[in-house]
């Protein structure tokens, strides 16, 4: 045999050896399973989450579709002989506005955790239609005063539901007119199709990060003066981490008997026209702010550009304010009025 012949065997050897050897540990591999049985598949526990969203009017998380609706907006009654009002504590956001007469009312606003009635329902005011523009969807009210106010609100576009549509009732436990009602359950359900509203504020993502949490100073009550006939304040309650409500010199309790609370508290001082003898705040304007959040305030501008702009909040360096995520009360005493914040 001639030297090259030698060293090819020896090379094919080596390639026969080394295949034989790769098969021998392959067949012997940790993975394979002894008598030639099957691994069982594998079970994955893993569960996908439910796919969520940010609720536009209260910047909480919520289940994709629970956010979806639209706005409802309705005047509520804030006399004594109104209380308790019906369904107060599941608004996501809650404006206070000065009426003729030194009374304040409500505009409380549902989105996101809409209750099956609320009450008691109360005419609209000037101002009404510069509020619930920017939020869109539906305004429930039980009169106007002069046709202007109701052409104003009439205007807006949104779908207007008044003391004669079948979802308005009164209570017969109550004395008219304080004791209209509506289903708002069920005035959603009739109206489908609506847009959600835009969102109205910025929030952070907890009220330790929100603008007042971070940069506010410590504020243990808030008390605000419309009139010499109304009069409100705000107590944060620390178990809770919301500011509770207070009226007439007693706790506000709503119609289940829990005190109304909101997690951000918003003061806008604003100024008064007079329209056809009705006070009218100016919301188209801009002004001085206190918010409030998680025991704490910031000094703050308030502005609105346009009927359907949003409220926009700004720090003193002209940041934007961010509220904590949940519901917002906004008190608008007017400019001899008086805010009060107690450390």
């Amino acid at each position: 045999m001639s030297l090259s012949s030698k060293y090819v065997s020896r090379a094919l050897f080596a390639v026969v050896t080394a295949g034989l050897v790769l098969g021998v540990v392959a067949c012997s591999s940790p993975g394979a399973s002894p008598s030639g049985s099957k691994s069982p598949a594998y079970v994955s526990t893993y569960a996908t989450p439910a796919p969520t969203v940010i609720a536009p009017l209260t910047g909480l998380v919520v289940a994709a579709g629970a956010a979806s609706g639209p706005a409802l907006s309705v005047k509520i009654c804030n006399v004594e002989h109104c209380e308790p009002q019906i369904g107060l504590n599941q608004a996501d956001v809650v404006f206070e506005e000065l009426v003729e007469g030194g009374i304040t009312r409500y505009v409380g606003i549902w989105q996101s955790n809409v209750p099956e009635v609320v009450g008691p329902v109360r005419s609209v005011r000037p101002m009404d239609p510069d509020i619930v523009s920017s939020f869109g969807g539906i305004v429930a009210y039980s009169g106007w005063g002069p046709q202007e106010v109701r052409n104003m609100i009439l205007d807006t576009g949104l779908v207007n539901i008044t003391e004669n549509d079948t979802t308005m009732f009164r209570i017969d436990t109550r004395v008219a007119p304080y004791n209209l009602a509506l289903r708002a359950q069920q005035v959603i359900a009739e109206n489908p199709g609506l847009a959600a509203p835009q969102q109205q504020f910025a929030y952070a993502s907890s009220p330790a990060l929100s603008s007042a949490g971070r940069d506010g100073t410590p504020t243990s009550s808030i008390t605000t003066v419309f009139s010499n006939y109304s009069e409100n304040s705000w107590a944060y309650d620390v178990a809770s981490g919301k500011y509770v409500r207070s009226q007439w010199g007693g706790s506000d309790l709503d119609e289940a008997g829990g005190q109304l609370a909101a997690t951000n508290v918003v003061v806008m001082r604003v100024a008064i026209e007079e329209f056809m003898t009705l006070p009218k705040t100016v919301m188209v304007s801009s002004g001085e702010a206190w918010v409030s959040t998680g025991g704490k305030t910031i000094h703050a501008t308030w502005s609105k550009d346009s009927a359907t702009s949003p409220i926009r909040l700004t720090d003193d360096y002209g940041m934007t304010i961010r509220l904590a995520p949940g519901n917002t009360w906004i008190e608008m005493p007017p400019g001899d009025g008086s805010v009060t914040l107690n450390p």
